[in-house]
């Protein structure tokens, strides 16, 4: 029996090496994006960083702990409270202390070449001189600040060069404090770093811009220091050795790196795994249907359907072995330039390498080898209970019927992608926004509509059809024919187009429709004629810019922070909200919220407003918060918001935020003002604090609906991979399934078909199969947009789909194109043999 599958695979060589290519490619797209995924799981280790010199550190503690009944609960604090005055004092008495203060910066040079902002505007960390005898900051050339006005900056190496561009000892440059804005004299250098861009001053200067002690370097034993400070009482970290790093400018910031990574590899992997598991399961099945006339033969020349079924098994174990064995090689050559693309694109951090796990490969050379197995197992299962009498006739044609086991497993998953969704818009419209749920939902959408692909091709074809089987000549009709009595043939290379579609308008569609919500979302809540926002997660805007935009005649000015809440739900579980510190009637001025019920005017100092996602929301009810500097406090309901798109947050007073900074001031025209006048006085402000003033249609362009360019490489690298793919299957099963019907196309030149004739009617059935795999992709992309829509609805966001037409359009032509021509490039090399050749061979 071994010699006889080992003369089939070597007969039918073309469909066994579109089946090791299929194969093969899968299992190597699962373990790159395994090995990358794998790589996520540990940040690496770093030791402190800018307090390394610092024997001990003290500062507020970060972090809120909360006990519960399963034990402690911690969150970080939005707002860390500053080191008192008083403790500082005390820790005076034991020794030598250096208070650190960090506000943030930025410079630009002046005259000469013109303005340059150091990092292309990105935000620098102002501190004190003294403090850096406990970092790694030494002067590289100059001398240290004496006098205000003088500034030590940080250089890169390669910024040292004036040819360069850099900034130098002797310049002037313009920087931006919280004071505002003025000129300042670089008096010395010291080397960049990775964690911040500091500039530093005078002692007194910066205690002037920034009072509040943010930590304290202290030169005494660590456990008087401990004992000094537990008599405070007052919430204070003593940090020495690895400790020290959680001082450091986001300390976690490598961490929190690699959550972004491990759900964009994640969605990869998933994604990548059932297009690789949907195709080769596909091809594989494809390739047994194809032989149905073969096993016919063999069962009436005596053989027994267990023989039949172990032949099948045994022709997929010697493809899959070492099928799986090279797609593990590819996958182990493909991870590090995957890592490095995604580390040049800024998609991960600079140090992302792919490490010696070895997990990945074994679970993708398995998953490979199971997935051909089940490929086979429901057609070998089919032919091995072909009759010997009935053998030819099966054969013959495909009759479009299907087992009882296809028609249950199709309908259950059909049910279970519109059961998720009906229950997700009953029960919680907002999970539908959601990554994982708008990508999961296509992909059981898929599998059922391909399972039912022997019932839905026919009429398919027929539609397509309609009009090309009417026009004069045969290759319209011939076509039809074709398509629709080779319902497994149409079926299998349907079948990558089908996931082309529907992944892709699913996914494209899907976050352009949600960019496109939150864009109108924000252009109806802000009723604003101006916004002028700070840069960055942590930014602040300078005081006298918002002081000078506060006494503007004519203008409604709403200044608010960026803060966070932390609730306490079921007892056990602790929740944060991010949250804005306003003033309740400036902000009725600048904004319409979506208000479900209770009033935003009410809100005071012990009342805030919720939304519908929290689960105490009852207007006039008191809940417990902790708020962004960790203090603990009871406040009342005062109104709850409708969820929306997820951007409708929590608002409080801004005695409730004492440690945040103004990071937004919008500016509304009041009634009878004169509007040119307003927005003078408003520009002039911002030219003289270095502000950057937005009008509101320029503040909508600028931040919605565009996705962050992370986002955007991710979707890339997602769709790129899983499509990628997709063409070459399609491809693949085209080859396969045009060089097994020589016989076909012989018979057609014997009843006088030109070669043209042939190619063109080869080209036309190409053509149908793509439509039909697109229509079937556009119905399943379809139901997952639809249900985004109502779910859009059902969280009052009027909003229209937004279905990317360019996009979808691109990728059916490139199918079109990639499956023409890998139909008649096989279909030409079979017309070179004489038809007389192949007229008696099988389809």
């Amino acid at each position: 029996m071994l010699r006889l599958t080992l003369q089939g695979m070597r007969a039918r060589w073309v469909t066994f090496t579109g089946s090791f290519v299929a194969l093969a490619l899968g299992v190597g797209l699962i373990a790159a994006t395994g090995l990358a995924l794998a790589a996520t799981f540990q940040a690496p280790h770093r030791g402190p960083e800018r307090f390394a010199a610092a024997p001990v550190v003290v500062r507020a503690t970060d972090t809120l702990r909360v006990s519960t009944p399963i034990g402690d609960r911690t969150q970080r604090l939005a707002d860390p409270r500053a080191v008192p005055a008083e403790v500082a004092a005390e820790l005076a008495r034991l020794g030598r202390t250096v208070e650190d203060r960090t506000f943030q910066v930025s410079y630009a040079s002046v005259g000469g070449g013109g303005d340059r902002t150091n990092g292309e505007g990105a935000a620098a960390a102002g501190h004190p001189w003294s403090v850096a005898a406990a970092t790694p900051y030494r002067l590289t050339d100059g001398r240290a600040p004496r006098t205000p006005g003088e500034v030590v900056v940080a250089v890169a190496t390669r910024e040292r060069d004036r040819s360069g561009g850099g900034v130098a000892v002797g310049d002037r440059v313009r920087v931006v404090t919280p004071a505002g804005a003025g000129s300042r004299t670089v008096v010395g250098t010291v080397a960049a770093t990775a964690f911040e861009t500091a500039v530093f001053f005078t002692d007194a200067e910066a205690a002037q811009l920034s009072p509040r002690i943010d930590a304290l370097v202290v030169h005494a034993d660590a456990t008087a220091v401990r004992k000094a400070v537990r008599g405070t009482g007052s919430g204070i970290d003593v940090l020495t050795g690895d400790e020290r790093r959680r001082a450091d400018p986001d300390p976690d910031r490598d961490s929190e790196a690699l959550v972004s990574v491990n759900a964009l590899l994640g969605t990869a992997a998933g994604i990548t795994c059932f297009v690789s598991v949907f195709v080769v399961a596909s091809t594989f099945a494809f390739a047994v249907a194809q032989r149905r006339r073969e096993f016919g033969l063999l069962r009436t020349a005596g053989a027994t359907a267990r023989q039949i079924r172990r032949t099948v098994f045994a022709e997929a174990v010697l493809v899959a072995v070492p099928a799986s064995a090279a797609g593990c090689l590819l996958g182990a050559v493909g991870a590090p330039p995957l890592a490095a693309w995604m580390v040049d694109s800024g998609v991960a951090p600079s140090w992302f390498a792919i490490g010696d796990q070895t997990w990945p490969l074994h679970t993708a050379f398995w998953t490979g080898l199971c997935v051909a197995m089940a490929g086979v197992l429901t057609s070998s299962w089919r032919a091995g209970r072909i009759k010997p009498t009935e053998a030819l006739r099966e054969a013959a044609l495909d009759n479009g019927t299907m087992p009882p086991s296809r028609w249950l497993l199709g309908a259950l998953l059909l049910l279970a992608g519109l059961g998720l969704l009906v229950w997700s818009l009953a029960t919680d419209p907002g999970e539908a926004l959601q990554r994982k749920t708008y990508i999961t939902r296509p992909m059981l959408l898929i599998v059922g509509f391909a399972l039912y692909a022997p019932v839905l091709v026919p009429p398919l074809v027929r539609l397509v059809t309609w009009l090309p089987a009417r026009l004069p000549g045969a290759t319209g009709l011939l076509a039809r024919e074709n398509a629709a009595t080779g319902v497994r043939r149409t079926a299998a290379v349907a079948a990558p187009v089908l996931i082309t579609v529907a992944l892709a308008a699913s996914l494209l569609g899907t976050t352009a429709t949600i960019n496109e919500a939150k864009a109108t979302e924000a252009a109806t809540q802000t009723t604003a004629d101006y916004v002028v926002a700070a840069s960055g997660d942590k930014g602040a805007l300078p005081a006298p810019f918002v002081t000078r935009a506060q006494s503007i005649p004519g203008a409604a000015v709403s200044a608010s922070r960026s803060t966070a809440v932390t609730v306490l739900e079921e007892g056990v579980a602790l929740v944060r909200s991010e949250a804005r510190a306003v003033d309740p009637a400036a902000l009725a001025v600048v904004s319409r919220l979506p208000v479900a019920s209770g009033r935003v005017a009410d809100l005071d100092d012990g009342g805030i407003v919720v939304n519908e996602e929290w689960l105490n929301r009852t207007v006039g009810q008191r809940v417990r918060v902790w708020l962004g500097d960790g203090r603990e406090v009871t406040l009342r309901i005062v109104a709850v918001l409708r969820t929306g798109t997820g951007a409708n947050g929590v608002y409080v007073t801004p005695r409730n935020a004492p440690g945040a900074p103004v990071d937004r001031v919008d500016v509304a025209v009041r009634d009878g003002a004169d509007a040119t006048a307003v927005d003078e006085a408003l520009r002039e402000a911002g030219a003289a604090t270095r502000t950057t003033v937005l009008t509101k249609d320029e503040w909508l362009a600028g931040s919605h609906p565009r996705s962050s360019e992370s986002t955007r490489l991710g979707l890339l690298l997602i769709l790129g991979i899983a499509l990628l793919y997709t063409g070459i299957a399609l491809a693949n099963t085209l080859v396969m399934a045009t060089s097994d019907r020589a016989g076909d196309l012989a018979v057609l030149r014997l009843t006088g078909a030109t070669k043209p004739q042939v190619l063109r009617l080869v080209a036309a059935e190409a053509l149908v199969v793509v439509a039909v795999g697109s229509l079937l992709g556009a119905a399943v992309a379809g139901l997952n947009l639809l249900g985004l829509r109502g779910a859009l609805a059902l969280l009052s966001v009027r909003s229209p789909l937004v279905v990317p037409w360019g996009g979808l359009g691109a990728m059916v032509a490139a199918s079109a194109v990639l499956a023409v021509v890998a139909a008649v490039v096989p279909a030409l090399t079979a017309l070179r043999t004489r038809p007389v050749e192949h007229a008696g061979t099988r389809e």
